[in-house]
């Protein structure tokens, strides 16, 4: 089966790379000429466990290839998957499209013989019907249908998800898309994957509604963990009395800074905007919005509590960057949320991440010091901030980091500690809901 994925970022190049080890040929198409050449080099413009070696492999096997043009691998493609960025829409919240429908135009021109057009982009209810009237404008005599097939990988986790999935959602209107969908499936079926078959606009909502739920159990432990705090109970045994419930679940049950990364935050508020837009208002999602906004101010205010009231001219050291372990991501990381307002106050920050240094120098703000070495990020600091729990701070030499600091406070939004160990450390030990 010959498979083109329209888009080389996450999505596009973890799918693309995924469907080849399926045995599936699959060529990647990206206009960034740049990252093409990269790739073809062997270098890969994400970070994601294990991706790497399953690129070379499928390479070297001649599953799969990347390339800035359409020809000839799109006209002799079975499925042509689209999965191109729908960021947030300035001013207003909605996703982009404009990427999606730019992606449509281009391919319409090349269509040979039947196809199926799948959206593999979060986007929202409708677009597949968008996508099919484009096409169908551009090229009259295209024989083609529109997919929807939403992704639902965990940066850091992507390639186990997308090879042992809790279940595949494919939104069809027509036998043959569905058939060939479920040929490039097949493999899943030695593990008995759940695949739905539905139509568009459920398919589509369900990426929506699953990420907002998500969401949704997040920004509502956060806010069970200000109560702890006020109230003196533990947020971790809450936590793991709820989740004890089959019908709640512990996952997602986590107290921290609130949530991050390039789905949750764009698209709720995407999801959010669509209601409003057809006059149903989803206030639970609103309010997981403004839940997690105050979450980051109540994070930056518990570390300018712990420094005295003022944050101006104490050195901190900070670890971790992106919005979770195991990937290089950095968009809406606590990290870039907390740090700006630190820096512009007078703070001196001193920062490590195992991946996501160059991309920090890119969007954080100029004057922090980045360490290559862990306990570097350590010397002279008033006080230690742990933004994300990389398996690197988990086993930290303590005795060492005390030694290091000037003063004697340890932020761990994370609570990746014990307060009755660290304080008996002689830390000034503050965490998150106990």
């Amino acid at each position: 089966m010959n498979v083109v994925m329209i888009g080389s970022g996450y999505v596009g190049l973890v799918s693309g790379a995924c469907f080849a080890e399926f045995g599936a040929t699959v060529t990647c198409i990206d206009v960034d000429a740049g990252k093409i050449r990269a790739l073809r080099e062997g270098r890969l413009p994400i970070y994601e466990p294990g991706l790497d070696e399953l690129v070379a492999r499928n390479v070297a096997s001649g599953r799969l290839a990347f390339t800035t043009g359409y020809e000839p691998d799109l006209p002799r493609a079975d499925l042509v998957f689209v999965a191109v960025g729908t960021p947030s829409r300035r001013g207003d919240g909605h996703a982009d499209l404009s990427y999606v429908y730019s992606a449509a135009r281009d391919i319409a021109p090349h269509l040979r013989g039947y196809t199926v057009i799948v959206d593999k982009s979060t986007v929202p209810v409708g677009t597949a019907r968008q996508v099919a009237r484009i096409v169908r404008d551009a090229n009259r005599d295209a024989d083609f249908d529109v997919a929807s097939n939403p992704e639902f990988l965990r940066e850091g986790a992507a390639i186990a998800d997308f090879m042992r999935p809790d279940r595949v959602v494919i939104g069809v209107e027509s036998p043959r898309a569905e058939a060939l969908l479920r040929a490039l499936y097949r493999p899943l079926n030695l593990i008995e994957t759940p695949l739905l078959v539905t139509d568009l606009e459920s398919a589509e909502l369900t990426k929506y509604a699953a990420n907002a739920f998500l969401a949704t159990k997040i920004s509502f432990i956060n806010e069970v963990s200000a109560l702890c705090e006020a109230l003196r109970a533990d947020v971790h045994a809450v936590a793991k009395g709820m989740g004890l419930d089959a019908r709640i679940g512990r996952k997602f049950l986590h107290p921290g800074p609130g949530y991050g990364g390039s789905c949750f935050p764009k698209d709720a508020l995407a999801l959010v905007r669509t209601a409003q837009e057809h006059g149903t208002p989803l206030r639970i999602v609103e309010a997981v919005i403004e839940a997690n906004a105050a979450q980051r101010a109540r994070m930056l205010k518990k570390i300018r509590a712990a420094l005295g009231g003022s944050e101006s001219g104490k050195t901190l050291g900070v670890l971790g960057l992106t919005f979770k372990p195991e990937t290089d991501d950095m968009r809406d990381s606590p990290a870039s949320a907390i740090l700006p307002s630190l820096v512009e106050t007078g703070a001196k920050v001193r920062a490590h991440d195992p991946k996501a240094v160059e991309e920090a120098k890119r969007v954080l703000p100029p004057g922090i010091d980045y360490c290559d070495d862990i306990y570097e990020t350590f010397r002279g600091a008033d006080a230690a901030v742990l933004m994300t729990e990389w398996n690197a701070y988990r086993g930290l030499d303590l005795t060492r980091v005390l030694e290091l600091m000037r003063g004697r406070v340890f932020i761990d939004l994370r609570n990746v500690y014990e307060p009755g160990e660290m304080n008996a450390l002689g830390f000034d030990y503050v965490c998150v809901g106990r």
